[in-house]
């Protein structure tokens, strides 16, 4: 395993599949990436599902259904395996063909969406995997360089002013509805894009994590164009 950033060690590359599952997070490294330069015409794939909701679940059915070119069906043949690996590793993976993920706009001082720079939390230790196979990508950023929303004083007031409730109720509060997971980047900040075709594997919060969980972000999507999105 190497670094590959300059940001204080956040993430550690690895050679395949095996590697990307078994590497314990350490250190400052909260984000393992399997590097792969694949070649397939994923667009293609894109261009013969049809989108149903914003957020369309493809399944391996789906897939195998539709009528591809060679480059097509070994995109194709690339994201079966990609199921696979993480179906019998014991994770539930997800291929979403993504119009948009619904905003938050409830409140104009904190956004509480998938946009809006967060962590991920499980009551179990779990990661997150993704890979975006087509479209814009998500992007992370080092913990160093982002402050928790509900540490920001003007933030935090305006949050106490909802809170109906005792001072000591404030923190459950905060985190019932998930207020605490969202972070505001520094000025200086210089967020990481994880780019296409890549297996990612970002660290959550939960109870036996050793490591600060990955702050991360969905992209703002590129007009006109879906992404292919694997997650779990």
């Amino acid at each position: 395993m190497s670094n590959t950033f300059s940001d204080g060690g956040q993430i550690g590359t690895v050679a395949g599949f095996s590697e990307l599952v078994n590497t314990d997070f350490k250190g400052g490294i909260n984000a393992l990436c399997w590097y792969r330069n694949l070649d397939g015409d994923f667009n293609e794939i894109v261009t013969k599902l049809r989108l149903k909701e914003n957020i369309t679940e493809v399944s391996a059915e789906d897939l195998i259904a539709l009528q591809l070119s060679e480059k097509g069906n070994t995109a194709r043949e690339i994201i079966l395996n990609d199921l696979q690996l993480l179906t019998d590793f014991g994770a539930s993976p997800s291929l979403n063909l993504l119009k948009c993920y619904e905003r938050d706009d409830e409140f104009d001082f904190i956004a509480a969406d998938v946009y809006s720079w967060h962590v991920d939390r499980s009551p179990v230790p779990s990661d997150t995997f993704l890979c975006t196979y087509h479209g814009a990508a998500s992007d992370i950023i080092p913990n160093s360089q982002a402050e928790q929303k509900i540490l920001i004083p003007e933030i935090r007031a305006k949050l106490k002013e909802l809170h109906d409730g005792t001072e000591e109720e404030f923190e459950d509060f905060l985190k019932e509805n998930y207020f605490d997971l969202h972070y505001q980047l520094n000025e200086d900040a210089e967020p990481i894009n994880l780019g296409q075709m890549h297996l990612w594997r970002l660290a959550v919060d939960h109870p036996q994590q050793k490591v600060l969980p990955c702050i991360h972000r969905a992209p703002v999507e590129n007009e006109g164009e879906y992404r292919l999105l694997l997650i779990c």
